[in-house]
């Protein structure tokens, strides 16, 4: 099953609002448990879709609007 970002967010949201009112100590650690492990999985899907730029930047800024004055 896929899920959506907005789907995880609620889940978590879920999850972390019956962790706040769970009286009995291991449901709140099983929430817990799963809890971290969606955001283990998250994490790892977002490393592995967001692109590694190989470009160096040098941290100069360049304004092309200044470049207009000089000519």
């Amino acid at each position: 099953m896929n899920f959506t970002s907005h789907d995880v967010i609620i889940i978590e949201r879920a999850l972390r609002t019956a962790m706040k009112h769970e009286s009995e100590e291991q449901r709140s650690r099983d929430y817990q448990e799963v809890l971290f492990k969606m955001q283990e999985s998250a994490n790892q899907a977002f490393a592995l879709t967001t692109p590694v730029s190989s470009e160096v930047l040098d941290g100069i800024r360049y304004d092309y609007d200044d470049s207009a004055d000089l000519m």
